[in-house]
């Protein structure tokens, strides 16, 4: 009994010549609106920043800049100290990355396969977390950063990163569907438990670890709250705080720049990691 693949337009539809062309017009049509409809606002932000400031404030807007002008970019980059802010929030998201990728990947290995006493307890407590707001947890952590000495200090970034239940929780998931039989087998040729991870766990779960580190890179990069209180130092502030604590006595096209800058980062890191976040998403919705 053959099995056939229900489709919204029939094979007998698409042998036809006329079919076949409505078909790829309507498919033409709608790909084209779908690439306007997420592509012109990243061009209306950047050729805004092009613009005059009389033409950016002028009703009704134009469409295309009567003078294109790269003086917002360049102005953007030297009178609102970019270089430094970019770089103050790079080194933030990638130790708050790196932090929340050891730990997160070890607490979640060993609650998936080591399996340890009150294993169940421990992941419903680190759960139940989520259910807190996390504008509770902003005071109980800014005095224990500020109990520490950690203010001003990259340390209060990473720290607080690294408890984030939803990646825990993400990669202990993705960690049960793994073969027990290969596990299994490395344990029968002498392999430890880290080196188990090391080299068997670690490699198989590349689509997942991709997931988790645009969640971390994404989350301190955007974050604007808990970076203003704990850097009252401007020149170690990140571009998310920066962009607002400086854009007093700004031109708008200036700002806009600016903003178009800090984004560049973010949109090359998931171009980066498009085809791991894919893999996942997949991994995930045929495991799960």
């Amino acid at each position: 009994m053959s099995s056939t693949t229900r489709t919204l337009v029939s094979p007998a539809v698409l042998a036809r010549p006329r079919g076949r062309a409505v078909y790829w017009t309507v498919f033409t049509g709608v790909v084209v609106l779908f690439a306007l409809a997420f592509l012109f606002p990243v061009y209306w932000m950047a050729s805004g920043a092009m613009k005059s400031p009389d033409e950016v404030a002028r009703t009704p807007p134009t469409l295309v800049p009567e003078n294109w002008s790269t003086s917002g970019y360049t102005d953007a980059w030297e009178l609102m100290q970019l270089p430094t802010h970019l770089w103050n929030t790079v080194v933030q998201a990638a130790g708050a990355w790196l932090f929340q990728l050891v730990f997160c990947t070890a607490a979640a290995y060993a609650l998936s396969k080591l399996r340890p006493a009150f294993g169940r307890l421990i992941l419903g407590g680190i759960l139940a977390t989520l259910m807190v707001p996390a504008q509770a947890l902003v005071v109980p952590k800014y005095l224990t950063v500020a109990d520490l000495g950690l203010l001003n200090d990259p340390l209060a970034i990473w720290l607080p990163a690294v408890a984030n239940a939803f990646n825990l929780y993400l990669l202990k998931r993705f960690f049960d569907q793994l073969p027990r039989d290969v596990l299994e087998a490395a344990e029968m040729d002498g392999a430890s438990r880290l080196r188990t991870l090391w080299s068997i766990v670690l490699p198989m779960s590349r689509p997942v670890l991709g997931v988790v580190s645009i969640f971390a890179l994404v989350a301190v990069w955007q974050d604007f709250l808990w970076p203003l209180m704990v850097f009252s130092d401007t020149g170690k502030q990140p571009i998310s705080v920066a962009l607002v604590q400086l854009s007093q006595n700004i031109q708008l096209t200036v700002l806009i720049a600016a903003m178009v800058i800090a984004s560049i980062p973010m949109v090359a890191l998931f171009l980066v990691f498009q085809r791991h976040i894919v893999a996942g998403i997949s991994a995930g919705s045929t495991k799960g």
